[in-house]
């Protein structure tokens, strides 16, 4: 017999084994009753190392064991394990003596089919797609800016975390609201879906986040939970899914409007980045300068048309005066006429009538004296009249004169460049303006608006 399995006794007490020699001892004992030995069971956690090997557990309802195939079985696969393959795993069981760990160094595997847990995945998918809760016809739009971003997901995980800090590098501006809740286990559908409907109650966000980090099919199995799936499929408002890695598919992700790789991919989808914003506020400030630019120069080019088409108030005035002196001009002969004929009668007059000289000069004075009252009348009143438009065209155009508006207490109020301000929405607080009033100019200052 192997000394290695005679066990020491002591009358008094029993020998105290040193932990690697313990663990030499019972992988012994393992080769010996047990190997080689064949295992069926159904694939999860599945890992690929760098170096080729392969890791995963072996389950079944009552249990699960630890695997490790290394890269030379491996090599021999006729297609990579994933999880959820049901098979039979022939090797020798052993003690991972840096672990502690029971494990099964497999050699061989044999495909038995797909595991309970894939299948039932398979199963549910099925059903909800042939009732159309899959259908790309019932995704709804994301809002390129939210005004409000809803996060479920567990806040001791991993997940939660790196959501935050993409959200916070992405979209500062936008506010967050978190609910937790269990994200593992089999009371984790029941509490998502109580976080759900917190959030589905709210009216200050537009988008919801399911998030969670990667981990073995049974780990995230409670995504696969047919009624969470129905409640993520009835959200109000559009659901993005980031569960688990690229790789990892959950019947939720069917059921979401957007499906994100990982939980990261998620919060970068959710809204348009903050540079992306402030890049359009730029353009559209570039395109109201633009605007605003071309107004002034439409409103300049016709201040300038009305200038010229008013001129300056002396040259009409001096015009109108010249049309003065010709009436006055065309009047003084017509007077020197009448008094002619009037002085060429009298003289006749008192020739022919001697004897009634002194009453034919009376006559005349009287007549001469009506001639002039008429004459000065006419004159009078002709010059009365042309006063008269003269007055009113210099009052039209003092009324055009922006130095009278000026010295009613109004003022001319332009920028440091000297455009005119016309809206209160032209200036900005603490900006200086030059007032233009009736006797100078003043520096003024906006203080409100």
């Amino acid at each position: 017999m192997n000394t290695r399995f005679q066990f020491e006794q002591s009358s008094s007490t029993p020998r105290i084994w040193p932990v690697g020699e313990l663990c030499v001892l019972i992988a012994d004992v393992l080769q010996a009753k047990f190997n080689p030995i064949q295992v069926q069971g159904e694939v999860s956690s599945f890992a690929r190392a760098s170096s080729g090997h392969c890791y995963f557990n072996l389950k079944d309802e009552a249990g699960q064991l630890r695997c490790a195939m290394f890269k030379r079985a491996a090599s021999l696969l006729s297609r990579p394990l994933k999880d959820g393959d049901l098979i039979t795993a022939k090797g020798n069981l052993g003690v991972y003596a840096g672990r502690g760990d029971l494990q099964l160094i497999v050699e061989a595997v044999e495909l038995s089919g797909q595991g309970n847990l894939f299948e039932e995945f398979l199963k549910i998918k099925a059903k909800l797609m042939a009732e159309g809760l899959f259908d790309l016809d019932q995704k709804r739009a994301l809002a390129p800016r939210p005004k409000g971003i809803g996060v479920v997901t567990s806040l001791g995980a991993a997940a939660f975390q790196d959501v935050l800090t993409a959200l916070r590098r992405r979209v500062p501006h936008i506010p967050v609201v978190i609910a937790p809740a269990l994200v593992q286990g089999t009371d984790a559908p029941r509490s998502i879906a109580q976080a759900l409907r917190s959030l589905f109650e709210r009216d200050d966000i537009e988008v919801i986040l399911l998030v969670r980090g990667g981990g073995s099919m049974e780990d995230l199995w409670c995504f696969n939970d047919e009624r969470l799936a129905r409640l993520v499929a009835q959200s109000p408002y559009p659901l993005i899914s980031g569960v688990g890695h690229e790789t990892d598919f959950t019947i939720v992700d069917f059921c979401a409007d957007l499906r994100a790789a990982t939980p990261t991919a998620a919060a970068e989808l959710c809204a348009s980045p903050l540079e992306q914003l402030q890049a359009e506020i730029g353009s559209y400030e570039l395109l109201m300068a633009r605007i605003m630019t071309a107004r002034f120069d439409r409103d300049a080019q016709r201040l300038d048309a009305l200038q010229m088409r008013l001129g300056r108030p002396s040259l009409y005035m001096s015009k109108e005066r010249s049309k003065l002196e010709l009436l006055e001009q065309k009047i003084t002969p017509s007077l020197r006429r009448v008094t002619d004929r009037a002085q060429a009668q009298l003289s006749m007059l008192t020739q022919r009538l001697v004897p009634s000289l002194k009453l034919a000069q009376e006559r005349a004075q009287v007549t001469l004296g009506q001639l002039e009252l008429r004459h000065r009348g006419a004159k009078d009143a002709q010059l009365k009249s042309q006063d008269d438009v003269l007055q009113r065209a210099q009052l039209r155009l003092q009324l055009l004169d922006p130095s009278l508006v000026l010295q009613r207490g109004f003022a001319w109020l332009s920028d440091e460049a000297g455009v005119p301000v016309t809206s209160r929405a032209a200036v900005s607080l603490g900006q200086e303006l030059s007032a233009q009033l009736s006797d100078g100019a003043l520096q003024v200052k906006v203080l409100s608006k």
